[in-house]
């Protein structure tokens, strides 16, 4: 299957906290940083995600944030290091990529955001993830 999510980071579920209806899974990513993914609890059962279980987080390059510094007081669970390789503006957005341990992760975000961060290439930069909108697939 071939997906236009550009963002897709393998790793190892190590644990799963299930809700009534959703669950938190915690993911070992491949170059060792953990990331937390929030998914149904149907989808826990249909991918059989357990400790152990070997996954590919996908995240849309419009559910990636960019700060210039780690952020405290977020509920933003997950924030990836990295430095910017590449800022492609084009009128009213932006594409940013960032290299972070393991791989690359591309942001959209507005042209005025990459303005006012002053991003350009050597940047360094922490991607901010949502729980929410990771989502899972097996690897």
């Amino acid at each position: 299957m071939s997906l236009s999510i550009r963002n897709q980071l393998p790793g190892t579920v190590t644990s799963v906290t299930p809700g009534e209806v959703m669950a938190t899974v915690k993911v070992r990513l491949d170059a060792g940083q953990e990331i937390t993914a929030a998914v149904t609890l149907e989808a826990v059962r249909e991918l059989g995600l357990t400790p152990g279980s070997a996954v590919r987080a996908l995240i849309k390059s419009t559910e990636v944030s960019l700060a210039t510094g780690p952020v405290d007081g977020l509920s933003i669970r997950n924030q990836l290091p990295g430095t910017v390789t590449d800022v492609a503006s084009g009128g009213a957005m932006a594409r940013v990529k960032v290299r972070v341990a393991g791989g690359e992760l591309t942001s959209a975000i507005t042209g005025d955001a990459v303005s006012d961060l002053g991003l350009s290439a050597g940047s360094e930069v922490v991607a901010l993830i949502k729980s929410t909108e990771v989502s899972l697939a097996n690897a």
